[in-house]
């Protein structure tokens, strides 16, 4: 499969490829499964509710951080990579940003973190709770960074990962996210953080190989970083919250980046 017949989503294409018609007939079998979970915990509160009542308010000067996101985010072992930290891994596998919307407050806002790391989008692109114009993404993330500012939670706003097709398991992940939309979202990214006083965190170039994808030692899948992805990320993390935390918050009248 070439980059350019990926670039467009399935629903876009007038002749699918066999390769995309599989996929998305994967995310409805998939989003059939999700029915419960959509209908009864949209935001999935309850993932994290007995973990946040357990958990003591923070210190004085313990700088605490949270990382916001979805698969990407509740795979990586962020005991691990950042020892001795305290740093608190918020992440729910095929979440998009309306989900994490919905559980800012309990997840990030009410553990009163010094920074939040938000690292989503991807799933939003490629439809797991319905249908998102790149508009409709934006204006969750600046509801997200809105509610950070007020609060005086550092932002750091993380790229989207690049996807690859070089596997048979991209299959399912690549023709679902538009290479071309992944540009365009982390542009606007990168564009709000500058508007709003936040720190940028761009994983995307440190990841791409020389034909703009994921590389493919970084991810079995296409999508999902394995070791090696973690361990280009995490020091790009660690650097993005420095720089987040010797920084004032940002101010409340910040502007945002207009749409499009």
């Amino acid at each position: 499969m070439s980059v350019m017949l990926a670039s467009a989503t399935p629903a876009a294409a007038a002749e699918p490829t066999p390769e995309a018609s599989a996929a998305v007939k994967r995310m409805d079998e998939w989003r059939r499964t999700r029915i419960p979970v959509y209908m009864n915990d949209f935001g999935e509160l309850g993932r994290y509710r007995k973990a946040n009542e357990r958990l003591k308010a923070p210190t004085a000067d313990e700088g605490r951080v949270v990382f916001l996101g979805d698969s990407i985010t509740d795979m990586w072992r962020t005991d691990h990579f950042f020892p001795g930290k305290p740093y608190l891994n918020r992440g729910i596998g095929g979440q998009t940003t309306a989900q994490m919307l919905v559980r800012f407050r309990q997840d990030v806002i009410d553990l009163k973190p010094k920074v939040v790391v938000i690292l989503a989008g991807t799933n939003d692109i490629a439809g797991n709770t319905g249908p998102m114009t790149l508009q409709e993404i934006e204006a969750n993330f600046a509801s997200m960074t809105d509610l950070a500012r007020v609060h005086g939670i550092r932002v750091v706003l993380s790229s989207i990962v690049p996807v690859h097709n070089y596997t048979p398991q991209s299959e399912m992940t690549f023709p679902l996210r538009s290479p071309a939309k992944i540009l365009e979202l982390n542009r606007w990214l990168k564009s709000a953080s500058a508007a709003g006083g936040y720190v940028y965190l761009d994983y995307f170039s440190a990841m791409i190989d020389d034909k703009g994808l994921l590389k493919r030692s970084l991810a079995d899948d296409g999508l999902h970083p394995n070791k090696a992805g973690y361990e280009i990320m995490a020091p790009l993390a660690q650097a993005a919250i420095d720089r987040a935390m010797g920084a004032p918050a940002a101010n409340v009248s910040a502007p945002h980046p207009a749409g499009h």
